[in-house]
């Protein structure tokens, strides 16, 4: 199985010849972000059997990074997407199946299992209408955890059960970050909770907003190398792959 960081929390994840992106943004700039490192990812990247959407936040649920896709794409989204954010309704060629933690997905010979995550799953935060926060756990030749958007919480190495990779957030887009975030520090007690074989930090380091350039710029610029130092001690048996936009790894699978 391989895994590349396009950046943000985009990723491919490729197992038993299927290909799976996650929340998938490919522009260069998004309302008031700007990507400021990476480039956006090229044609290719937009190429998956099936693409997990894990909340309903611009940043994750992108429509026109959506309308790249081919038709026919299995795209999971969160069960009430389509009612929350209408503009899904305009991908109708693709093959949308809105899921809630406890489903599952076959998609070829891998199976997609749904668990939740802690994190607020509207669309904005004034949206009248909900959506649950999601992660996926994609179960293959190895068993990978993609956490979405989430904060720690006490089931979270239950919901996902045994993992050989996680692919978990460290940092965000702005100079703060609330519970239901993972900085690097929550996310080395993630690693520890859930003890992967092989963890990749992801959401962080690539957008940033407009004017803040200046405003506390090692949030933008440190939370991968933090995750790595932190997690060396929390987590000391899981290692950690530290990608660079665009670049791949293949993690050792199984135990």
């Amino acid at each position: 199985m391989e895994i590349t960081w396009w950046g943000h929390a985009t990723c491919t994840v490729e197992d038993s010849g299927v290909r799976l992106l996650t929340d998938p943004v490919f522009a260069r700039r998004l309302a008031h972000l700007r990507r400021r490192r990476g480039a956006p990812p090229p044609a290719h990247a937009a190429v998956a059997d099936a693409v997990l959407v894990s909340h309903l936040h611009a940043d994750h649920l992108h429509l026109p990074s959506l309308a790249r896709l081919a038709a026919g794409t299995r795209l999971l989204v969160p069960k009430g997407a389509v009612r929350a954010v209408p503009g899904l309704r305009r991908l109708a060629r693709l093959d949308l199946v809105e899921v809630e933690p406890g489903d599952a997905e076959k998609v070829g010979p891998v199976t997609v299992r749904v668990v939740p995550a802690l994190h607020d799953g509207r669309r904005t935060p004034v949206a009248r209408h909900r959506a649950p926060a999601l992660g996926f756990v994609v179960s293959g030749e190895a068993r990978t955890y993609f956490a979405g958007d989430t904060g720690l919480f006490d089931s979270m190495a239950a919901e996902t059960g045994p993992l050989d990779v996680a692919l978990l957030p460290v940092g965000g887009w702005g100079p703060g970050l609330g519970h239901h975030h993972l900085d690097a520090a929550r996310a080395a007690e993630a690693a520890r909770r859930l003890a992967p074989a092989a963890a990749v930090p992801v959401h962080y380091g690539t957008y940033w907003p407009i004017g803040l350039d200046a405003v506390r710029p090692h949030e933008f610029h440190s939370p991968g190398d933090e995750f790595v130092r932190k997690a060396a001690v929390s987590a000391p048996g899981v290692r950690v792959h530290l990608l660079s936009h665009g670049e791949s790894v293949r993690p050792e699978a199984g135990r």
